[in-house]
């Protein structure tokens, strides 16, 4: 009898769901299109979606604050974040995302319509090429995210642009892009976030380091381009004598 915690077994059960919910999710895409212009789907939907999405990924990392017993997980114990710099952040995420990411989003239309891109569901390409095409998406993003932040941290540029973001030493989710809240959460959860049986997956506590050091690990989602080029050199060091402090308080509690 095949094992019900194994990878197959766990994978070929999600499957199964895979028919039922591509029936409920075609309904409800044929009733969208048929109710909506492209205009509307590309622009004002797209928006509502990114907010959505965006704040329901939030807000686990903004309760858990509240619990005492969520402190566990918390990455920088020692540096919470205050009710007041997380207003700050509130209002200027508001500003970020109306200001310059909806006019982006607004200009998806546009790219729409130049490139040809249908919307009906009959071009709607199977769900397991979808899950590739994110996963190119997101491997792309990660290096031009690598090398870009590397950049805004030339001390000629870092003041101008990039030190907002590190005005906040101890990460919550609204310091972050949609693709990057996990990481910014502050808590270190692998067993709650299913991206951790990647390999070369970065999680929250590979991107705290970045926030609490202020340089090395600059990728956003994976590992490899700051092990290529060596700058999780000083993470490395950091884990090493974490590792050797744990090990001599259990020696001492002895």
């Amino acid at each position: 009898m095949e094992n019900i915690t194994s990878a197959p077994f766990v994978a070929s059960e999600l499957l199964e769901y895979v028919p039922e919910i591509r029936g409920s999710f075609k309904d409800a895409w044929i009733y969208m299109n048929n109710h909506y212009t492209k205009f509307q789907i590309a622009t004002w939907g797209s928006l509502i979606v990114h907010e959505l999405v965006y704040f329901i990924a939030c807000l686990p990392g903004f309760l858990f604050q509240f619990f005492p017993f969520m402190r566990r997980f918390k990455i920088q114990r020692d540096r919470p974040e205050g009710v007041d710099k997380q207003w700050k952040c509130f209002k200027l995420l508001m500003f970020n995302h109306f200001c310059i990411q909806g006019p982006l989003i607004l200009g998806t239309y546009a790219f729409t319509e130049f490139f040809n891109i249908p919307f009906d569901w009959d071009s709607m390409p199977p769900w397991w090429n979808i899950a590739l095409r994110v996963f190119g998406c997101a491997v792309i993003e990660d290096t031009w995210h690598y090398f870009l932040h590397y950049a805004l941290h030339d001390r000629r540029i870092y003041k101008h642009i990039h030190k907002v973001h590190h005005h906040f030493q101890t990460p919550f989710g609204m310091t972050s892009l949609v693709l990057t809240i996990d990481v910014h959460s502050g808590y270190d959860l692998p067993w709650l976030n299913l991206f951790h049986l990647f390999p070369f997956y970065a999680g929250a506590r590979f991107h705290d380091f970045h926030h609490y050091n202020f340089v090395g690990n600059y990728a956003s989602t994976f590992t490899w381009w700051d092990k290529i080029f060596g700058t999780d050199q000083q993470y490395k060091e950091y884990c090493a004598k974490q590792i050797l402090s744990k090990a001599d308080k259990e020696k001492k509690a002895k």
